[in-house]
């Protein structure tokens, strides 16, 4: 079943994703994609009759503590920014990952 999906499928999605693949990773990830889509149509066919929707795996929930701001001290602002790659003014600079362009350079 693996045929539903095209090479020029896979291509146009992965250049959405502004990804490139050579012709060889464009079979491979055509097959594996294929695989992977017809795993979710097998699901088509189970019986869930009488089955409880749900919206978690786990009966298990969250319990958050409350988002409030704590001043560091001196020496844990220090410590935290002597471990960061690139610091500037008591700050952790980080490089810029939003791309606009529309070639992503």
């Amino acid at each position: 079943m693996a045929s539903k999906i095209t090479e020029q499928q896979v291509e146009h999605v992965a250049e959405l994703a502004k990804l490139e693949f050579k012709d060889e990773e464009l079979t491979k990830f055509t097959t594996q994609l294929g695989s992977i889509i017809d795993m979710f149509e097998d699901l088509t066919n189970v019986d869930t009759e009488g089955v409880e929707p749900m919206t978690s795996a786990s009966d298990r929930e969250n319990v958050m503590r409350e988002d409030k701001a704590v001043k560091s001290s001196k020496k844990e602002t220090d410590a935290l920014l002597n471990n960061a790659p690139d610091t500037d003014d008591g700050y952790i600079k980080v490089p810029a990952i939003i791309d606009e362009s529309e070639d992503g350079e």
